[in-house]
């Protein structure tokens, strides 16, 4: 996929760093929090149908 179309996406992340994380961490700082949580979101969203089996063991 073309960069155009994540750029919505792409947006909106650093929108939400730059008024929620503000004054919490640098600027240059947001991509060591936002990156992570990205990863793990991505992950969540893969794992979704062995979820439940997941959580039973």
């Amino acid at each position: 996929m073309p960069i155009k179309e994540f750029q919505p996406i792409i947006s909106f992340i650093w929108g939400v760093a730059d008024n929620i994380l503000r004054d919490m961490y640098v600027k240059g700082k947001y991509r060591d929090v936002i990156l992570p949580m990205v990863v793990i979101r991505r992950l969540d969203c893969v794992l979704i149908p062995t979820k439940d089996r997941v959580l039973d063991t």
